[in-house]
């Protein structure tokens, strides 16, 4: 039978394994690579970081009466402009950013360890939220998994590097050679589709 503690502590391993994923995927890059706009909407590996520690202090802070200063999100209305939180200014560091993230997740494993998962928060704003420690939790685990599911797309564009976290890449193995190969196959396989569905 699953306790109370043991459903706890499987959640934050959950959550610890993505933000973990996270700061991994900075590893190695120069400060542009971190920074860099790899999609049209500006999708970038340190502004991904910067985000999360936001959401994070947010939602395990700010919800249950336990503040903690971070990134103000964007979306809450708190930042001085849309999408404040989801990049980083040239004098912002990688390492006042990656400490910030990493001070923010120390302060919300409090709140995760000291309160049960029915303990109920409110979610701040102009209508607040009423909102349990289990489903804050079920939501950080969801929006921290995807992304880092960004942070692993971001970073192949960058680099090419793959893989799900160090020392297990869970990625078929081949060299260049077969992936070009790999890629080729998935292109022509969409192709054919296409041309199949207008009876071309």
């Amino acid at each position: 039978m699953t306790t109370g503690s043991d459903l706890t502590a499987d959640l934050r391993r959950c959550l610890q394994d993505a933000r973990d994923v996270l700061l991994w995927k900075l590893e190695g890059l120069s400060e542009y690579d971190i920074r860099r706009p790899m999609t049209p909407t500006g999708t970038n590996l340190l502004g991904l970081v910067k985000h999360v520690t936001g959401a994070e202090a947010f939602y395990f802070g700010d919800t249950f009466g336990r503040p903690c200063p971070a990134p103000p999100l964007w979306i809450t209305g708190d930042a001085p402009e849309p999408n404040a939180d989801l990049w980083a200014t040239a004098d912002e560091t990688r390492e006042q950013i990656v400490d910030d993230y990493r001070r923010v997740c120390a302060h919300a494993d409090v709140t995760i360890e000291t309160l049960p998962l029915d303990a109920v928060g409110r979610i701040p704003g102009e209508t607040p939220i009423d909102i349990t420690l289990h489903r804050v939790l079920v939501h950080m685990i969801g929006e921290t998994h995807r992304h880092a599911g960004h942070a692993d797309i971001v970073r192949e564009l960058v680099d090419g590097a793959t893989g799900l976290r160090t020392g297990d890449s869970n990625m078929a193995s081949g060299d260049a050679q077969w992936w070009d190969k790999h890629r080729e196959r998935v292109e022509e396989a969409a192709l054919a589709a296409e041309r199949e569905r207008n009876g071309r």
